[in-house]
Protein backbone atom coordinates (compact mmCIF):
# COMPACT_ATOMS: atom_id res chain seq x y z
CA UNK A 1 0.00 0.00 0.00
CA UNK A 2 1.53 3.10 -0.75
CA UNK A 3 2.09 5.90 1.62
CA UNK A 4 0.19 8.46 2.66
CA UNK A 5 1.37 11.66 1.60
CA UNK A 6 0.21 15.47 2.90
CA UNK A 7 -1.92 15.83 0.02
CA UNK A 8 -3.62 12.77 0.78
CA UNK A 9 -4.32 14.12 4.37
CA UNK A 10 -5.32 17.53 2.82
CA UNK A 11 -8.00 16.17 0.78
CA UNK A 12 -9.59 13.87 3.16
CA UNK A 13 -9.85 16.30 5.83
CA UNK A 14 -10.97 18.76 3.60
CA UNK A 15 -8.63 20.81 4.07
CA UNK A 16 -5.35 22.87 2.24
CA UNK A 17 -1.77 21.29 2.50
CA UNK A 18 -1.03 24.67 4.67
CA UNK A 19 -3.68 23.77 7.21
CA UNK A 20 -2.91 20.22 7.93
CA UNK A 21 1.33 21.42 7.88
CA UNK A 22 0.09 24.29 10.66
CA UNK A 23 -1.89 21.20 12.69
CA UNK A 24 1.37 18.56 12.37
CA UNK A 25 3.99 21.65 13.76
CA UNK A 26 1.25 22.16 16.48
CA UNK A 27 1.03 25.56 15.45
CA UNK A 28 -1.81 28.23 17.13
CA UNK A 29 -5.19 29.53 15.40
CA UNK A 30 -6.09 26.24 14.14
CA UNK A 31 -9.91 26.11 14.91
CA UNK A 32 -10.29 22.95 17.30
CA UNK A 33 -12.88 21.68 13.97
CA UNK A 34 -10.50 21.83 12.01
CA UNK A 35 -7.61 20.75 13.80
CA UNK A 36 -10.10 17.49 15.15
CA UNK A 37 -10.39 16.61 11.30
CA UNK A 38 -7.18 16.85 10.23
CA UNK A 39 -5.86 14.79 13.42
CA UNK A 40 -8.72 12.10 12.24
CA UNK A 41 -7.17 11.96 8.62
CA UNK A 42 -3.41 11.48 9.58
CA UNK A 43 -4.93 8.55 12.01
CA UNK A 44 -6.97 7.04 9.64
CA UNK A 45 -4.11 7.14 6.99
CA UNK A 46 -1.60 6.38 9.38
CA UNK A 47 0.28 9.47 7.77
CA UNK A 48 3.91 10.30 8.90
CA UNK A 49 5.58 13.59 7.85
CA UNK A 50 8.84 13.50 6.15
CA UNK A 51 11.54 15.30 7.92
CA UNK A 52 14.19 15.53 4.87
CA UNK A 53 11.14 17.39 3.01
CA UNK A 54 9.89 19.48 6.09
CA UNK A 55 13.81 20.26 6.95
CA UNK A 56 14.09 21.57 3.28
CA UNK A 57 11.04 23.71 3.09
CA UNK A 58 11.50 25.41 6.39
CA UNK A 59 15.81 25.34 7.13
CA UNK A 60 15.11 23.64 9.98
CA UNK A 61 16.26 20.16 10.95
CA UNK A 62 13.35 19.58 13.63
CA UNK A 63 15.84 17.51 15.30
CA UNK A 64 16.78 18.24 19.15
CA UNK A 65 20.08 17.58 20.54
CA UNK A 66 20.07 15.93 24.43
CA UNK A 67 23.78 16.77 26.06
CA UNK A 68 25.16 14.67 28.68
CA UNK A 69 28.21 14.01 30.77
CA UNK A 70 28.53 12.01 33.73
CA UNK A 71 25.19 10.33 35.22
CA UNK A 72 23.87 7.14 35.88
CA UNK A 73 22.31 5.27 33.07
CA UNK A 74 19.07 5.47 34.69
CA UNK A 75 19.18 8.93 34.92
CA UNK A 76 19.58 9.09 31.17
CA UNK A 77 17.16 6.62 30.27
CA UNK A 78 14.70 8.78 32.79
CA UNK A 79 15.81 12.30 30.97
CA UNK A 80 15.53 10.66 27.15
CA UNK A 81 12.30 8.77 28.26
CA UNK A 82 10.77 12.27 29.34
CA UNK A 83 12.30 14.27 26.23
CA UNK A 84 10.47 11.71 23.58
CA UNK A 85 6.88 11.93 24.89
CA UNK A 86 6.99 15.53 24.26
CA UNK A 87 9.13 15.92 21.21
CA UNK A 88 7.87 13.47 18.56
CA UNK A 89 4.03 13.91 19.21
CA UNK A 90 5.47 18.14 18.10
CA UNK A 91 7.53 16.82 15.05
CA UNK A 92 10.60 16.70 16.43
CA UNK A 93 13.56 13.91 16.67
CA UNK A 94 16.11 13.63 19.28
CA UNK A 95 19.76 13.15 18.64
CA UNK A 96 21.86 11.75 22.37
CA UNK A 97 25.26 13.07 22.78
CA UNK A 98 27.52 11.86 25.53
CA UNK A 99 30.02 14.35 26.33
CA UNK A 100 33.35 14.29 28.30
CA UNK A 101 32.56 17.29 30.56
CA UNK A 102 36.54 17.50 31.84
CA UNK A 103 37.07 17.72 28.02
CA UNK A 104 38.55 21.44 27.14
CA UNK A 105 37.30 21.11 23.82
CA UNK A 106 33.65 20.16 24.82
CA UNK A 107 32.56 23.49 23.63
CA UNK A 108 34.13 23.28 20.18
CA UNK A 109 33.20 19.72 19.77
CA UNK A 110 29.47 20.47 20.54
CA UNK A 111 29.74 23.57 18.10
CA UNK A 112 30.81 20.99 15.20
CA UNK A 113 27.96 18.76 16.20
CA UNK A 114 25.42 21.42 16.10
CA UNK A 115 26.58 22.58 12.79
CA UNK A 116 27.22 18.92 11.30
CA UNK A 117 23.46 17.36 12.52
CA UNK A 118 21.48 21.25 11.87
CA UNK A 119 20.56 20.83 15.38
CA UNK A 120 17.35 23.28 15.86
CA UNK A 121 18.04 23.38 19.64
CA UNK A 122 19.50 21.84 22.66
CA UNK A 123 19.00 20.61 26.22
CA UNK A 124 21.93 20.60 28.57
CA UNK A 125 21.74 18.13 31.84
CA UNK A 126 24.60 18.44 34.58
CA UNK A 127 27.27 19.20 34.81
CA UNK A 128 27.02 20.50 31.17
CA UNK A 129 24.14 22.74 32.04
CA UNK A 130 26.90 25.06 34.33
CA UNK A 131 29.99 25.22 31.45
CA UNK A 132 29.81 28.59 31.06
CA UNK A 133 32.17 28.67 27.55
CA UNK A 134 29.33 26.26 26.01
CA UNK A 135 26.44 28.77 27.46
CA UNK A 136 27.91 31.82 26.49
CA UNK A 137 28.95 30.15 22.94
CA UNK A 138 25.94 29.18 22.32
CA UNK A 139 24.22 32.55 22.76
CA UNK A 140 26.92 34.26 20.43
CA UNK A 141 25.82 31.40 18.10
CA UNK A 142 21.74 32.56 19.15
CA UNK A 143 21.25 28.49 19.52
CA UNK A 144 18.44 27.99 21.70
CA UNK A 145 19.05 25.84 24.52
CA UNK A 146 17.26 25.07 27.92
CA UNK A 147 19.02 23.55 31.38
CA UNK A 148 18.15 20.63 33.60
CA UNK A 149 19.49 21.68 36.94
CA UNK A 150 21.65 24.98 36.57
CA UNK A 151 23.42 26.16 39.85
CA UNK A 152 24.87 29.16 38.31
CA UNK A 153 23.92 32.33 35.88
CA UNK A 154 20.22 31.00 35.65
CA UNK A 155 19.26 33.95 33.74
CA UNK A 156 21.19 32.76 30.77
CA UNK A 157 18.41 30.34 29.72
CA UNK A 158 15.04 29.10 30.55
CA UNK A 159 15.68 25.68 33.04
CA UNK A 160 13.81 23.34 35.25
CA UNK A 161 15.54 22.60 38.30
CA UNK A 162 14.17 20.45 41.36
CA UNK A 163 14.45 21.06 45.33
CA UNK A 164 17.85 19.24 45.97
CA UNK A 165 18.43 21.10 49.18
CA UNK A 166 15.35 21.23 50.74
CA UNK A 167 14.72 17.36 49.59
CA UNK A 168 17.91 16.60 51.37
CA UNK A 169 17.04 18.34 54.44
CA UNK A 170 14.02 16.48 54.87
CA UNK A 171 15.83 12.93 54.91
CA UNK A 172 17.73 13.83 57.11
CA UNK A 173 15.90 14.86 59.33
CA UNK A 174 13.94 11.70 58.83
CA UNK A 175 16.51 9.83 59.86
CA UNK A 176 17.33 12.15 62.87
CA UNK A 177 13.64 11.38 63.83
CA UNK A 178 14.33 7.72 63.94
CA UNK A 179 16.56 8.24 66.75
CA UNK A 180 19.86 8.68 64.46
CA UNK A 181 22.94 11.39 65.48
CA UNK A 182 25.49 9.28 63.70
CA UNK A 183 24.64 9.74 60.04
CA UNK A 184 27.17 9.52 58.06
CA UNK A 185 27.15 11.19 54.42
CA UNK A 186 28.18 10.06 50.71
CA UNK A 187 28.95 13.20 48.65
CA UNK A 188 28.12 13.07 45.28
CA UNK A 189 30.48 13.76 42.23
CA UNK A 190 32.26 17.24 42.43
CA UNK A 191 32.00 18.47 39.31
CA UNK A 192 27.71 17.77 39.55
CA UNK A 193 27.35 21.16 41.60
CA UNK A 194 23.76 20.20 41.42
CA UNK A 195 24.28 17.38 43.77
CA UNK A 196 26.38 19.41 46.05
CA UNK A 197 22.99 21.42 46.81
CA UNK A 198 22.13 17.70 48.82
CA UNK A 199 24.93 17.50 50.96
CA UNK A 200 24.25 21.81 51.93
CA UNK A 201 20.90 20.10 53.25
CA UNK A 202 22.27 17.68 55.14
CA UNK A 203 24.31 20.15 57.19
CA UNK A 204 21.54 22.38 57.39
CA UNK A 205 19.34 19.91 59.23
CA UNK A 206 21.99 18.45 61.74
CA UNK A 207 22.44 22.64 62.66
CA UNK A 208 19.04 22.75 62.80
CA UNK A 209 18.56 19.84 65.09
CA UNK A 210 22.06 20.29 67.23
CA UNK A 211 23.79 18.07 65.88
CA UNK A 212 27.72 18.32 65.34
CA UNK A 213 28.96 17.89 62.05
CA UNK A 214 31.75 15.32 62.25
CA UNK A 215 34.11 15.59 59.23
CA UNK A 216 34.76 11.56 59.76
CA UNK A 217 31.40 11.13 58.42
CA UNK A 218 31.30 12.48 55.58
CA UNK A 219 33.24 11.02 52.65
CA UNK A 220 33.57 11.81 49.09
CA UNK A 221 31.74 9.29 46.26
CA UNK A 222 31.64 9.96 42.25
CA UNK A 223 28.12 9.19 41.94
CA UNK A 224 28.92 5.23 41.06
CA UNK A 225 28.21 1.96 42.49
CA UNK A 226 31.44 1.06 43.25
CA UNK A 227 32.44 4.80 44.86
CA UNK A 228 29.73 3.50 47.37
CA UNK A 229 31.36 1.07 48.30
CA UNK A 230 35.00 2.44 48.84
CA UNK A 231 33.26 5.33 50.88
CA UNK A 232 30.87 2.63 52.79
CA UNK A 233 34.25 0.50 53.76
CA UNK A 234 36.08 3.45 55.15
CA UNK A 235 32.47 4.86 56.68
CA UNK A 236 31.64 1.52 58.58
CA UNK A 237 35.61 1.25 59.89
CA UNK A 238 35.10 3.88 61.59
CA UNK A 239 34.75 3.98 66.07
CA UNK A 240 32.35 4.17 66.68
CA UNK A 241 30.20 3.76 63.14
CA UNK A 242 27.34 5.37 61.79
CA UNK A 243 23.91 4.27 62.56
CA UNK A 244 22.95 5.27 58.98
CA UNK A 245 24.34 6.39 56.12
CA UNK A 246 23.03 8.67 53.66
CA UNK A 247 24.03 8.87 50.03
CA UNK A 248 23.66 11.61 47.26
CA UNK A 249 22.37 8.81 45.11
CA UNK A 250 20.91 5.59 44.67
CA UNK A 251 24.05 3.56 42.94
CA UNK A 252 26.11 4.90 45.69
CA UNK A 253 23.38 3.49 48.21
CA UNK A 254 23.03 -0.02 46.77
CA UNK A 255 27.39 0.09 47.21
CA UNK A 256 26.91 0.69 51.04
CA UNK A 257 24.22 -2.04 51.18
CA UNK A 258 26.35 -4.37 49.22
CA UNK A 259 29.32 -4.00 51.30
CA UNK A 260 27.02 -3.97 54.93
CA UNK A 261 25.71 -7.07 53.81
CA UNK A 262 29.52 -8.66 53.52
CA UNK A 263 29.92 -7.34 56.86
CA UNK A 264 26.79 -9.27 58.18
CA UNK A 265 25.98 -5.76 59.40
CA UNK A 266 21.89 -6.14 59.30
CA UNK A 267 19.85 -3.23 57.08
CA UNK A 268 18.06 -1.84 59.23
CA UNK A 269 18.21 -3.36 62.49
CA UNK A 270 21.93 -1.93 62.71
CA UNK A 271 22.42 0.47 59.97
CA UNK A 272 20.06 2.38 57.78
CA UNK A 273 20.50 3.53 54.30
CA UNK A 274 19.01 6.39 52.02
CA UNK A 275 19.63 7.22 48.68
CA UNK A 276 18.57 9.94 46.29
CA UNK A 277 16.93 9.73 42.68
CA UNK A 278 14.62 6.88 42.92
CA UNK A 279 15.95 4.69 40.20
CA UNK A 280 15.21 1.36 39.34
CA UNK A 281 17.70 -0.06 41.83
CA UNK A 282 15.96 1.10 45.02
CA UNK A 283 13.64 -1.34 44.57
CA UNK A 284 15.07 -4.12 42.94
CA UNK A 285 18.00 -4.38 46.19
CA UNK A 286 17.07 -5.80 49.19
CA UNK A 287 15.86 -4.35 51.62
CA UNK A 288 14.08 -1.75 49.36
CA UNK A 289 16.20 1.39 49.49
CA UNK A 290 14.61 4.64 51.18
CA UNK A 291 15.05 7.37 48.61
CA UNK A 292 14.37 10.52 47.52
CA UNK A 293 12.07 10.38 44.48
CA UNK A 294 13.32 13.03 41.96
CA UNK A 295 10.53 14.20 38.93
CA UNK A 296 13.36 13.59 36.38
CA UNK A 297 11.08 12.32 33.72
CA UNK A 298 8.68 15.35 34.39
CA UNK A 299 11.61 17.54 34.55
CA UNK A 300 12.48 16.33 30.74
CA UNK A 301 8.96 16.90 29.87
CA UNK A 302 9.35 20.39 31.01
CA UNK A 303 12.47 21.46 29.99
CA UNK A 304 11.74 20.20 26.15
CA UNK A 305 8.67 21.80 26.00
CA UNK A 306 10.16 25.10 27.06
CA UNK A 307 12.38 24.58 24.30
CA UNK A 308 9.49 23.80 21.77
CA UNK A 309 8.23 27.05 23.06
CA UNK A 310 11.66 29.11 21.87
CA UNK A 311 12.01 27.16 19.02
CA UNK A 312 8.04 28.59 17.56
CA UNK A 313 9.09 31.69 18.58
CA UNK A 314 7.59 32.15 21.78
CA UNK A 315 8.21 34.08 24.94
CA UNK A 316 9.43 31.45 27.59
CA UNK A 317 9.61 33.56 31.44
CA UNK A 318 12.01 33.22 34.11
CA UNK A 319 12.62 32.19 36.57
CA UNK A 320 12.24 28.44 35.83
CA UNK A 321 10.16 25.71 35.86
CA UNK A 322 10.71 24.12 39.93
CA UNK A 323 9.06 20.73 40.38
CA UNK A 324 9.57 19.20 44.04
CA UNK A 325 11.12 15.81 44.90
CA UNK A 326 9.23 13.63 47.54
CA UNK A 327 10.48 11.15 50.63
CA UNK A 328 10.20 7.52 49.61
CA UNK A 329 10.24 5.57 52.91
CA UNK A 330 11.22 1.98 52.31
CA UNK A 331 12.69 -0.64 54.42
CA UNK A 332 16.41 0.00 54.34
CA UNK A 333 15.74 2.47 57.45
CA UNK A 334 14.56 2.40 60.83
CA UNK A 335 14.72 3.43 64.10
CA UNK A 336 17.81 2.45 65.78
CA UNK A 337 17.98 -0.78 68.30
CA UNK A 338 21.47 -1.41 68.93
CA UNK A 339 24.48 0.50 69.56
CA UNK A 340 27.06 0.04 66.40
Amino acid sequence: MPKATIDDVAALAGVSMKTVSRVMNNEPNVRPATREKVEAAVAQLDYRPNMSARSLAGNRSYLLGLLYGIPSAHYVLDVQEGVLDVCRPQGYELLVHPCNHQDTNITQEIVELLRDKRIDGVMLTPPISDNMSLLTTLKRMSVPFVRVAPTENKGLSPYVETNDQEASYDMTCKLIALGHTRIGFICGHPDHRAVTLRFDGYKAALVENDIALTGDLVVQGLNSFESGEVCARTLLQRKPRPTAIFAANDDMAAGVMMVAHQMGIKIPEELSVAGFDDTPVAHQIWPALTTVRQPIQQMAKKATELLIKQLRGKDVQLPASMLSSSLIIRESTGAVTKKA
